[in-house]
């Protein structure tokens, strides 16, 4: 019975086996052992993408449903709800498990095995407070597993698993995972005697890269839109502030497929007529009727890696899908501005990791960085800070948790 191991992400998903003695990673995409977590349904061609192609669908215009995220509603009444998606019907747990269908197929294609059983990274907390939404996610990703024809699945905390493939400790040191996901930052802090990883203690907080792409785009983005621009009353004198929950829907990712209902893009219409500059609410409506909500993700995931290049001081979001030549900018201090609460929430969990494990910061002598948004400036000056004599690992931040989890199927780890 041969195990696969699965790093399904919120952003990105990889695969991997142990092959002489060592982690082996799928090639789950032309040359590539990651790919997007994205799903694609074609209207035309009646067909469902995933990856790569499923992005490139959506750049280039194809008419369908685009879907990323998906991991992030794992846990809410969301996923059971049956609702047309392009030309079927389905649940979002359905959606899932055949993304987790198409990687099997891939896996075995690529290593000629049969692989009836997952071992699956999960975060430390799906949902940061509420315990019951934090089960609940696990069951909904449990049969996602099995309605993709998996016979059986276990979990594994995702920075556990990155622990397992990590570098050598010192003697006597501890190390830390730091793993910045797509939708979640997880913490292990871990020891090593020989070859074998002692997990010491494991936390969690709903705070990752999708959160840093909707503060940004709040802050940058949405003014352009109309976000805090006034409305003029529709009967009698007056004005009132544009509402926030058609903008903040809008810069979230696992909100957009939702937001283009014909009551929204009235709204817009109505927004368009009435406001005080009439232009912002006139691209509001522009984005609903075209459906380019996740075209400004991607732009303000862009701007957000470029800007955090060393030697950028400014990046430009590119808007004109919108509008020719519309670009919002962002500094590296707008940027830290934007980011502050959700650094402040990293901050807060790691310590609160340290006091789980009893030990001080001063014990840690490795920071082991997971996960692309562990690679932004604001989450290592976060940890230097608070770690300041720590060494700094990044060897294999984007394929860490699938390293560590090929490790752990292959050797049956309790879990």
């Amino acid at each position: 019975m041969a195990t696969l191991g699965i790093d399904f992400g919120t952003s990105n998903t990889a695969a991997g086996v142990l092959q002489g003695g060592k982690p082996q990673l799928i090639s789950v995409e032309p040359g590539q052992t990651t790919l997007p977590t994205s799903v694609f349904f074609d209207y035309d061609r009646k067909e469902t993408t995933y990856g790569s192609v499923a992005n490139a669908a959506l750049i280039d215009g194809r008419e369908g449903r685009f879907m990323r995220a998906l991991k992030s509603v794992l846990g809410t009444p969301l996923m059971r709800e049956k609702r047309q998606i392009a030309y079927e019907r389905l649940t979002l747990i359905e959606v899932v498990a055949r993304f987790l269908a198409m990687l099997r197929e891939r896996a075995e294609a690529e290593t000629g095995a049969h692989f009836d059983v997952a071992l699956s990274g999960r975060p430390v907390r799906f949902h940061s407070t509420d315990a019951a939404r934090n089960a609940q996610a696990e069951l909904d990703l449990r049969e996602a597993y099995m309605i993709a024809g998996y016979s059986d699945v276990s979990f594994m905390f995702e920075p556990e698993a990155a622990a397992l493939a990590s570098g050598p400790l010192a003697k006597g040191e501890l190390g830390l995972v730091v793993d910045i996901g797509g939708g979640t930052s997880d913490f292990s802090i871990f020891a090593r005697d020989g070859a074998a990883t002692q997990i010491i203690a494991s936390n969690g907080v709903r705070v990752g890269g999708t959160d840093f792409d909707r503060a940004i785009s709040i802050t940058e983005v949405m003014p352009l839109l109309g976000r805090g621009a006034e409305i003029r009353n529709a009967l009698g004198q007056g004005r009132h502030v544009a509402p926030n929950a058609i903008f903040n829907d809008l810069a979230t990712w696992q909100k957009i497929p939702f937001v283009y209902t014909q009551e929204n893009r009235l709204m817009a219409a109505d927004f368009a007529k009435l406001g005080v500059e009439p232009a912002l609410f006139g691209r509001l409506k522009t984005v609903l009727e075209m459906e380019l909500g996740h075209d400004i993700a991607f732009a303000v995931e862009a701007g957000k890696i470029a800007i955090n290049h060393p030697d950028a001081t400014r990046a430009g979001i590119d808007l004109g899908l919108i509008e020719t030549q519309l670009a919002a900018q962002i500094t590296k201090s707008a940027m830290s501005a934007a980011l502050a609460d959700h650094a402040g929430q990293i901050a807060a969990c790691a310590q609160q990791t340290l006091e789980m494990a009893e030990v001080g910061a001063d014990r840690i002598g490795k920071i082991v960085f997971v996960g692309g948004s562990s690679l932004l400036q604001v989450v290592e000056d976060v940890m230097v800070a608070m770690f300041p004599h720590a060494a700094l690992e990044r060897a294999e931040a984007f394929t860490a948790v699938a390293d560590g989890l090929a490790i752990a199927a292959a050797r049956d780890l309790p879990r």
